[in-house]
């Protein structure tokens, strides 16, 4: 009978890598707002998807469609300002 050998070398031999960095985890912060606003977008469109929109729907989706507009430029805005900053 051969005995049954585990591979915890082997799995947890890129452990450190598993785990977002400092720097990863500061782009999913400053991104944030973005993914919000698309999120909000997004529950929009569900709503309206097995009904015509009403006009509360319709205003709700405009809605989020500018703040989610809003939300890309602002995130393109503080982009360029790091980019000027650091040149």
């Amino acid at each position: 009978m051969s005995p049954i050998v585990t591979v915890q070398d082997a799995v947890t031999a890129f452990e450190d890598w598993t785990e977002p960095t400092d720097a990863e985890l500061a782009a999913i912060e400053t991104e944030m707002p973005v993914v919000l606003a698309d999120v909000e977008l997004l529950d929009a469109y569900i709503a309206t998807l097995d009904r015509t929109p009403t006009e509360l729907d319709t205003r709700r989706l405009r809605r989020a469609r500018r703040r989610a507009l809003a939300a890309r430029v602002d995130l393109v805005n503080r982009s360029m300002a790091v980019a000027e900053v650091s040149a």
